[in-house]
Formats: C-alpha cells, structure tokens, sequence
C-alpha cells in the first residue's frame, strides 16, 4: 500500500481490460487516477467502483485518435489535482481478423495508426509537455508481444512496434532531467477486448505462421498480471528503469 502515495496519474484505456485494473490497482496504492476511455457509461462504473473503495478519481471521455481530445485530458486532471506524474499509454484496439500484409485494407490501416500510434503520441505529447517543465515524470506504454516479435496482424505489429520505438525516443529526451518511459508487451489477454475476436474470422495463413513461432500450449495472460508489471514501472521501485521493453507472455514466445 502507498506505492503511488500522492501521484497523480492518467490511464487511457481506463473503462475494461488491463486499463481498469491497473486504475483500480493505483488508486488503491495512493494515487489520484484520471481515467479516459471512449465508451462513457463503462467509464463511469469503473470510477464509481474506485470511489466506493476510497480512491480518488476523475473519469474524462477521450477518443484519443483526436490530439484535442488527448489535450483536454491533461487539461482536466490538472484543473481537477493540480498537476500530472505518471501516463499510463493503455488505450488501443485490436485487428478482429488479423491479417497478413498481402490482405489488409486501407481502413484497418487508418483505424489501428491513428488510434494505436497517433494516439499514444498524443497523449505523450500532452504529458511530457508537464513531465520536462517540471524534472519529473513517468509513462508506461502498453505494446504488444506483436509489435516485438512481429505475431499478430500487419497493421496491428506495426501500430505495436512504433510505440516500441516511442518509448526508446522518449527516455532518451527524459534521461538526464528525470523523466522515464518504458513499454509493457503483453501477449494474449483475456479481456473483452480479445474475448470478441472469433476464431472463423482469423486469416489461417497469418495464423498458421505465427503458430510456427509460439508455445500455444502456454496459458493467456490475465489483465492483474499486465496490471502489476505497470505498477512497478509508474512507481518509484523501478527508478533506475527506462527505455526497457518488457515482454510479458509466460514465455509463449522465447
């Protein structure tokens, strides 16, 4: 308890999945939370939730595809707690069909950059506007393993690697004056998210190659577990800790 004692930190993504675990996991550890999402109804039932527990929240709609949008947050958690110390990059969507390069389509392209790769920029962008200003910061940026290893869809390992490269870039900028960042990539996770994608609509030759490279015998990932590893990186603990990429998979992909 108290790892995160008086922080105050912005979890995109916040409404489900990882992102509402890791809100729930911070705020019970001390911090104030600002949690952004696209659906406004979930959103407010995480928050709830976190107030009923004691926590501090404040729960800000955000497409985060939309750089207003990602400024407006940053915005608001100022206006609400005074300043920002930690980002935590979560939101994202996944490719439901997970195509090899040969066969996906402009619109998937356009849906999985903007939201995956602009909008992790923007928020970035946003946060280490107050992060340098000040000497102090830390973001954590949710990846994937297919961004690491290039297992997933074209488009969607794309979105994936760039955010890898952000995070480099990043901690490069924030070394020498206290700002962090580092990148978890997390392998399958039983999330609505994943629970939507329905096995006849997979590209069987992405599917087939991948299945070459992975121990599918290997249990999923559950959202706590991703939840934890973001906690240490967001605290203290992990100081010394930056531009690191963290694959987190059970070892399904060594």
């Amino acid at each position: 308890m108290g790892r995160l004692e008086n922080k105050v930190a912005i979890i995109t993504g916040g409404n489900s999945g990882i992102g509402a675990c890791a809100a729930k996991l911070f705020a019970k550890e001390g911090a104030k939370v600002v949690i952004s999402a696209r659906r406004t109804a979930q959103l407010e039932e995480i928050a709830d939730e976190i107030k009923k527990a004691g926590g501090e929240v404040l729960a800000v709609s955000c497409d985060i595809s939309d750089s207003e949008q990602c400024k407006t947050v940053v915005e608001k958690a100022i206006a609400q707690f005074g300043t920002v110390d930690i980002l935590v990059n979560n939101a994202g969507i996944v490719d439901n069909d997970i195509k090899a390069i040969e066969k996906i389509s402009d619109e998937t392209i356009d849906s999985l950059i903007n939201i995956n790769t602009k909008g992790t920029l923007y928020m970035a962008r946003e946060a280490s506007k107050i992060f340098m200003e000040k000497k102090s910061g830390c973001i954590v940026n949710v990846a994937s393993v297919a961004g690491y290893y290039g297992c997933g869809g074209a488009a969607y390992a794309t979105s994936k690697a760039a955010m890898i490269g952000l995070t480099k870039n990043i901690a490069m900028r924030g070394a020498s004056i206290g700002v962090r960042c580092n990148a978890l990539c997390p392998g399958t996770v039983v999330t609505p998210m994943t629970a939507n994608m329905k096995r006849e609509n997979l590209d069987p030759d992405m599917m087939g190659s991948m299945a070459k490279h992975a121990d599918l015998s290997l249990p999923p990932c559950m959202p706590e577990e991703v939840a934890n590893a973001i906690l240490f990186l967001a605290s203290d603990e992990s100081s010394a800790v930056t531009g690191q990429i963290i694959v987190i998979d059970h070892g399904a992909d060594l």
